[in-house]
């Protein structure tokens, strides 16, 4: 898929024209980051080893479960609420870093390039982030306009859901040299993020189904979002 002698960007770029499953593209960017000897791989793999003892994710909503509300406001700063989705069909919820973040930027590459699949079930796909409206405009524009985007300020309800991690110093360190400032993309110096996750919920505004992981490198696959969007029909 991504071949010798190319650049991360360029990887980045072919990887997401591919039609490899999702967590296949994603493990190929992981690798072309070790391969390139990026230092981000190591702080990555020490982040996740962290995210593992610290049990998160673990008290995150289960199938079955109610999804906690929401109200969080889109692109325009017109108010979402959960509620309302459902009212239309089934809603698959993606908890996402940030604009910035190349894993997430693949994850919701990939729900755009399957709307139609998404549509086939009556279902709204939402991306959740904590960029300030302004960053989280790039990544409609990367995605076509197909995701509902809401900005989760200050990741207020990523923490109801205790989904929320602390990216670390050296990570900090390593961003800003690459010129990612959370402070400015987030409104707040505190450089946390939501752990990605993803859920399906159905329109009784329950939880069909979910992918919570410590390794945020790892997503929902489509087949198994689509599964269980079958599930509701």
């Amino acid at each position: 898929m991504a071949g010798g002698g190319q650049t991360l960007a360029e990887a980045f770029e072919a990887i997401c024209m591919t039609d490899a499953p999702l967590n296949q593209r994603l493990a190929v960017y992981a690798t072309r980051l070790r391969e390139l000897n990026f230092p981000f791989a190591e702080a990555y793999d020490d982040l996740v080893a962290r995210l593992m003892s610290g049990q998160i994710g673990e008290v995150a909503p289960r199938p079955g479960d109610l999804m906690p509300p929401f109200i969080l406001p889109d692109l325009k700063g017109r108010l979402v609420a959960l509620d309302e989705l459902t009212r239309r069909g089934p809603v698959v919820v993606s908890f996402n870093r940030g604009h910035w973040c190349p894993f997430c930027k693949i994850e919701l590459r990939t729900l755009a390039a399957h709307h139609e699949d998404f549509l086939r079930y009556g279902a709204s796909v939402v991306s959740i982030l904590p960029d300030r409206q302004t960053f989280a405009d790039k990544l409609s524009r990367e995605t076509l306009g197909r995701l509902i985007i809401l900005s989760d300020v200050d990741s207020g309800y990523s923490l109801t859901l205790a989904l929320v991690m602390w990216l670390g110093d050296n990570l900090k360190s390593m961003m800003q040299g690459r010129g990612v400032h959370l402070d400015a993309i987030q409104g707040n110096d505190g450089w946390f993020v939501p752990l990605p996750a993803t859920f399906v919920i159905g329109r009784d505004g329950r939880v069909i189904s979910r992918h919570v992981d410590p390794d945020f490198r790892t997503r929902m696959d489509v087949e198994d979002i689509i599964a269980a969007l079958k599930s509701t029909a």
